[in-house]
């Protein structure tokens, strides 16, 4: 016997009833990016290993463990994405779209990463990414922090979510701290644990982040990073903070938040539940001006977010309203082989006469009794009846299927008129 092939583990499908939900997410974030006037761009999935090694860092868990890279036929060597930010980037400068410019945008596709599967993090994984290019000033930061709060509310989850918020300052700023800061751990490296110990030098600032609670009272004496920034720094981050605030956009000042990528200066924000488990962050974002350099473009401006669907359909698994989302508006029940062949024109026609109607009509005969079952299980309102008396009297019978109204015969015209209703 012939065994059966399963998907890879970490990467599943999504099902009929679950596409759905999907959906419900994916027609809130292009209406609200459209809202605030961003455009999509579409990008490949596959790319050279060295894009990510320049933009992520040699040293990095992603590129060093997560990465899925091969050589193709021509010995080149290709990665599946991990994340986005570095191909958008990529395609902007490719394209020229940086020069003197500015752009906003958005992406959204799957990407890969070997790690170990649980619930909200996956091997293939759907993010929506957004990228703005070109522009200096906190208000900008501030606008993705306002359009990642809109899409809360329009997805009714944002009592479940909670922002933090803190600054990197400069480059200059960030270097002089992570030298303190590896003076720091490098007198208390007795108290490292072993992945700590391991990024002392090669990224210290993610120590700050480590979940290890037996480092918990270490990291909470370390210097602080805000003691180190300048004034213009300073003022980028209180006029962010001060624009949240007339808005009444609550947030937490997370002194430990980094990225730890040379690249990211000034603001970082991540959004955070509680209701994830150890997956907590839902998005995360900050301004990575440094990275367009490193990448070969001239200087200039850039910051983002990301995030991960899997994790934001997580916080809409109890939603009742999203269970039972109807996908059909009406039935067609055929009964007889007459009614089959005079159905498929009916069905056509109604189609023409009532653009966007979602209209499923019954193949590969079956009883009356069968037919309507699955007429009622598909969720629609109406069950269109079409069998011989019917195509006599040139009429359709209308069965409500979610109301208590008898069922009755209408002309095609009376037909059109309910569905238009």
């Amino acid at each position: 016997m012939v065994k059966n092939i399963q998907a890879i583990r970490g990467m599943h499908d999504v099902l009929p009833e679950q596409t759905v939900r999907w959906q419900f997410v994916e027609r809130h974030v292009r209406d609200v990016l459209g809202t605030y006037g961003y455009q999509e761009i579409r990008l490949p999935i596959v790319e050279k290993t060295e894009l990510f090694k320049r933009s992520i860092g040699e040293v990095t868990d992603i590129v060093e463990k997560e990465m899925y890279t091969f050589d193709d036929r021509n010995g080149d060597s290709l990665t599946l994405r991990p994340e986005g930010t570095a191909g958008c980037l990529r395609a902007c400068l490719e394209h020229g779209l940086l020069h003197n410019q500015v752009h906003r945008l958005w992406y959204y596709g799957q990407m890969f990463r070997y790690e170990r599967p649980q619930k909200g993090r996956y091997r293939q994984f759907i993010q929506l990414g957004v990228e703005t290019y070109g522009m200096a000033d906190a208000d900008i930061d501030a606008e993705l922090i306002l359009l990642s709060h809109r899409l809360w509310q329009r997805l009714g989850i944002s009592d479940t979510v909670e922002l933090q918020l803190n600054s990197l300052g400069t480059i200059a700023e960030r270097a002089v701290y992570r030298e303190q800061l590896v003076e720091y751990f490098s007198a208390n490296a007795e108290q490292l644990d072993e992945d700590s110990q391991r990024r002392l030098l090669s990224n210290p600032l993610r120590i700050l982040d480590t979940k290890n609670p037996d480092m918990q009272a270490l990291v909470e004496a370390a210097p602080k990073l805000m003691e180190f920034l300048g004034a213009e720094s300073k003022a980028h981050f209180s006029k962010l903070t001060d624009t949240l605030d007339a808005l009444g956009i609550a947030f937490t000042l997370n002194k430990r938040l980094v990225r730890g990528l040379d690249y990211y200066s000034k603001t970082v924000f991540e959004w955070v539940t509680t209701e994830l488990g150890a997956q907590g962050t839902v998005c995360a974002g900050g301004r990575y001006d440094g990275l367009i350099e490193q990448l070969g473009g001239k200087p200039s401006h850039a910051v983002g977010f990301a995030m991960g669907m899997e994790r934001i359909l997580a916080l809409l698994e109890n939603r009742d309203d999203l269970n039972n989302i109807q996908t059909v508006d009406a039935y067609m029940i055929l009964v007889g082989e007459a009614a089959q062949h005079a159905g498929i024109v009916l069905a056509e026609k109604i189609r023409d006469d009532v653009p966007g109607l979602r209209l499923q009509m019954h193949c590969g005969a079956g009883s009356f009794k069968s037919q309507f079952k699955k007429a009622d299980k598909s969720g629609a309102h109406y069950a269109l009846i079409l069998a011989e008396d019917e195509i006599s009297n040139e009429t359709i019978g209308i069965k409500f299927l979610r109301t208590d109204e008898e069922q009755r015969s209408a002309t095609y015209a009376e037909l059109i008129e309910l569905l238009t209703a």
